[in-house]
This record gives structure tokens, sequence and C-alpha cells, in this order.
């Protein structure tokens, strides 16, 4: 879950903040590529959530008076961002799922608990029901519906090593993009830069460290190469280097905002620090986050109350003590700005599907601020999807309920328990983990931070590559109807090699850079992304046109009536 706060324009700290200013640190933080009516909208509603959360409980940090206290987040200059401690997501999920308890124990809500949607049904052109697999006992099921809600998350996933649950996948999206439901803006995908490095060839998961910790810890590396290169060695220790031997290198380079820069900005910047030989660590793949100057300005058990589980976590990995020692980290992979197309009422473009937070494009344009990830899913599930659904299901709920016995329903069924069999009966010598890992190692070189035409060209061929892999030679052990967790995992994978193909073919398309998206060949003189906007001010939206046909572009144009869009500027 999401460590590090959510943002509302609450103005508690009577800094200038207000639904305007959030609205517009959003657009510009998302490099004007978000749409803007749904961006105001998530500002509009940004404060009910506050307002929600703690009437359910969530125990966010109080200043000393009892008031709540907020902290800064990247791209913005006010402190607008709510928090519980380093664990703000999981303590607004306890929330939820009480509140959610509540329902289902007073018999408004029927859980089913382990379950993956597989594919949704759809008949005279609407969402009428869903085919699921259960996790536990391997049986495939069949419910009907007046309505379908997809909130699955993103598809980060694909790139093997993410921050994101192992489970987390985009199964549900790219189902529903096959049955003519738009995928949009699907390489818009954001890699986070403070996360702890990556260290060992057969890692399957990156853990976060909080953008959170950008407020106090100051990110740097040495000045000079040698002493870089004697650190790497491990000859030389970064507690022996003296300030003047440091390089604050966001500090230098964007004064106004110093460390709390936007995460592609920062991002952008570790990765050229290192590229340029001066990363740390020992494959030089990884800066300094370093709490020194806060502890001693503030007083270690501040710091400890701030942070503590975050530092706890980060010396049980990677057995090194950060309030002695600054932290090494790298960006990874970590969110999908990218997703299902959806109009203002979060309607796809099937009548009665829906979909919200992540699994969405709408809000965040090609790069999502900090603590904005919250924001999108508690505004869309408590404060707009309620509201939107009710003008559709207003007469649609007078429709009886379609039985499961419908053809529709049997051709679903049949096509997803005839994939199941054409997986299992492969027989082949590789692992699914295996191929899994091919396709995030090609993923993260040719499709990853930096971009370019001619990497793009080949990540597309790979890419069929390893499709040909998986389907001829992967090896699923053990019985369909079971409990049988490596056939979910190929499942999965067969859909992660499609949408590998889909942010591929969308970044080789969009020649511009803007937020997370960012081509080699259209930057500025100082490096920076460079966009363009009489060219690309557009939502991408791919269209479906069967197996082993090229999908259709469509373009859902941006217009901007309230903000005007100018190149990004961090620096003053």
């Amino acid at each position: 879950a999401a460590q590090g706060g959510i943002n509302a324009a609450k103005n508690y700290q009577n800094d200038g903040d207000s639904v305007y200013r959030l609205f517009y640190d959003t657009i510009k933080g998302g490099d004007y590529r978000a749409r803007e009516a749904n961006v105001y909208r998530l500002a509009e509603v940004s404060g009910n959530i506050i307002d929600q959360c703690v009437a359910q409980g969530v125990p966010f940090a109080r200043e000393y008076g009892g008031l709540l206290d907020n902290r800064s987040f990247g791209g913005a200059q006010v402190s607008r961002t709510f928090y519980a401690k380093g664990q703000t997501g999981q303590q607004l999920l306890l929330g939820a799922y009480s509140a959610m308890s509540r329902q289902i124990a007073k018999g408004t809500v029927k859980l089913f608990p382990r379950r993956e949607m597989l594919d949704v049904v759809i008949i005279d052109g609407r969402a009428r029901g869903i085919i699921v697999r259960n996790l536990v006992t391997g049986k495939i099921e069949r419910y009907s519906a007046h309505a379908v809600v997809v909130a699955t998350g993103g598809y980060g996933n694909t790139y093997f090593l993410s921050t994101n649950a192992m489970a987390s996948n985009g199964s549900a999206a790219i189902q529903i993009y096959k049955k003519v439901a738009y995928f949009a803006n699907p390489s818009f995908v954001q890699i986070h830069p403070t996360c702890i490095p990556v260290h060992g060839d057969y890692q399957s998961k990156l853990t976060l460290m909080s953008e959170s910790l950008r407020n106090d810890g100051r990110i740097w590396v040495p000045k000079r190469k040698e002493d870089a290169e004697a650190i790497r060695a491990g000859k030389l220790k970064p507690t022996d280097l003296k300030e003047e031997d440091r390089d604050y290198y966001l500090e230098r380079r964007y004064p106004a905002f110093g460390n709390l820069v936007p995460r592609d900005v920062a991002s952008r910047a570790a990765k050229e620090r290192c590229d340029a030989g001066y990363g740390v660590g020992n494959t030089g793949l990884a800066v300094y986050l370093d709490f020194s100057e806060a502890i001693s300005r503030l007083g270690i058990n501040v710091i400890k109350e701030r942070y503590g589980n975050l530092f706890q976590m980060y010396e049980k990995i990677v057995d090194d003590n950060p309030y002695e020692t600054p932290m090494m980290i790298y960006p990874a992979i970590h969110y999908t700005m990218g997703g299902i197309w959806v109009d203002y009422e979060l309607q796809t473009s099937v009548k009665g599907l829906f979909c919200i937070g992540e699994a969405n494009f709408s809000d965040h344009g090609a790069n999502r601020l900090g603590a904005s990830a919250l924001m999108q899913g508690l505004a869309d599930g408590y404060f707009v999807l309620p509201y939107t659904i009710q003008n559709y299901l207003s007469d649609q709920i007078q429709v009886p309920r379609f039985s499961i016995d419908m053809p529709e329903f049997e051709a679903s069924e049949k096509s997803i328990n005839d994939r199941i069999k054409q997986i299992m009966n492969i027989k082949g010598k590789r692992s699914v983990d295996s191929i899994h890992r091919e396709l995030g190692l090609l993923m993260w070189e040719y499709v990853g931070m930096s971009r370019n035409r001619e990497g793009l060209q080949i990540a597309l061929d790979k890419i069929k590559e390893v499709r040909k892999e998986f389907w001829t030679n992967v090896y699923v052990p053990g019985d369909e109807y079971d409990f049988n967790t490596e056939l979910a995992k190929a499942l999965r994978l067969a859909d992660f090699i499609e949408i590998g193909d889909l942010i591929t073919r969308d970044a080789l398309m969009r020649e511009e850079s803007c937020g997370g998206h960012f081509r080699e060949e259209y930057q500025t003189p100082d490096g920076e992304a460079k966009r363009n906007d009489e060219e690309f001010s557009f939502v991408s939206c791919w269209k479906f046109n069967g197996e082993g046909e090229e999908p259709t572009l469509l373009k859902e144009p941006l217009n901007y009536e309230f903000v005007q869009r100018q190149q990004r500027n961090y620096k003053e």
C-alpha cells in the first residue's frame, strides 16, 4: 500500500493552498497531458476524503495541539499531504475494510474473496456480468450484474521488478480492452525515484522508500568520480566525505523545489548521475538519501516519529542503519498513469462497464504527483462513482438480471477454459517466472526511464519472441482445477506480454518527451523533457482489432481553458 500520504486542498497550514492550486499542480505535474475537467473535480472532492477517513477512524498524524498535520510532497510548494506515519495506504485500507465489513454484516454487500476476473460478459452492447477463476479451488465461476466496476490497479508488474504487490496485475484491464474498451496512454508509466536498489539477479520484487523521506532527506552523490569509484570498491564510506565533496544535485539543478521535484524529474536526474559514473553501491546504480542534517536539526526522536517504520524496513532489507549511514536509493517502476479510457462519469466505451482508480487513465497525465494515487482512488470510489453510476442504473436497474446460462456466458467461459487448457498442455521447459523476467528486463532496458526509436523497435521485435516462447515453451505444473499459483501467474504473464506490446507501440508513436515518457530524441539542451503540443496534445486510445492484428489508434484532443500550457520549470 502507498506509504507517504494523501493530498487534499484544505489549507490547514495557511500557506496559500486551494482547490485551484491543487488542480494546477496536478495538471502541471502531469506535463499537461491530463483531462482538465476530471482533475478539477478530483481537487474539489479531495477535502471530503479526509473528512470521510477521519470519520472512519483513520489515525492521521496530528500536531501537538491535536490538529491534523501535513507535509510536502514532490511537485508542490505547499504542505497538503495528510499522513499516518509511513503507513498511510495501509491505514486507509483498514478504514475502508472496516466500513465494508459493516455493510457485509448488515447484508447489503456480499464478498467473494480470492477470485480473479478473467473476462467481462457483453450482452447487446452492455456489460452484464463477469467470469472469474476461484484462486483456491481453480473453478471458473459466472456472475451476472446490472453494471461492472473494474478497480484492479495498474500494470507496473509488466516490468517484472516493481514496487507493486506480487499479485498486482493488468489482466482485468487487458481483458476488457479486448471487449472494445479503449486502452489509453499505456506508455505513461511512473518510475519512483526512491526505492531500494536491485541487489540480486534472482530478486522478484523491489521495495519502495516513501517519497515523504524527501521532506527531510537530502539526495547526493560524490562530486568526484574517484570518490564514487572508491565507494563502489568498498575503500571509502559515504560518511568519510566532507560536505564540500558532496553534490546535492537536485538542490543544485532545481533550487526552487530542491529535493521535492516531481518523480519523473528526480528519477531522470538520478539516472543521469549514475550513467555519468557518479553512482554508488556495488553496481553504481544508486544515489544517497541522507538524513544527517535533519537529525542534527530536529533530533533523532523526531525523525523516528516521522519515518521510524520506513527506517526499520530499510535496515531489515539492507542490513545498514540509516540513522548513521545514508540510505542508498535508485528509481524503480511504481505506478501506471495510463489505463482504460473512461469518460467524465468514469464509464468506459462499453456501456455499463466502469473503471476507477489506477486502472483508468483520467487524472494524472504523463506523471503522477506523490500522494495523489490515494487521492484519486478514494475520490473515485467514495465521491464520484456512487453518483455517476446512478445515472446509468436509473433505468437499467429495472431490467431483470440476465441468466448466467445465456449463450454469452457460455461462450465466455468456454474461451477461458480453452485458454487454460492451451497453457497447461504446452508442457515446455521454461518456468513462468523465467519468461516474465525476460520480458521485464527487455522492457526496462528499451522502454524504461529513457527511450528512443531504435530501442523501441528492438523491443517490439523482442516482445514477439517472448510471446512465441511463452506459447510454445512454458511449463505450468499441477492441475488446472486446483490451487495453482503457477497457472495464475501464467495467465497474468500472457496478459503482461500484450500490455508490454501496447506500452511499446504507444511510446514509439508519441514522438515527444512528457512526464514519465522520455524520448532521447526530444529533450531541451539541458536534458529536460521537450513536449510537442502541436502534434501530441491528445489522449492516445488504442482499440483492439483481434488476436494477431495491430490495434487502431484513436485520439481524444486535450483542450485547456483554465490553465495555460507551458514548459515545466522547477528551477525558479
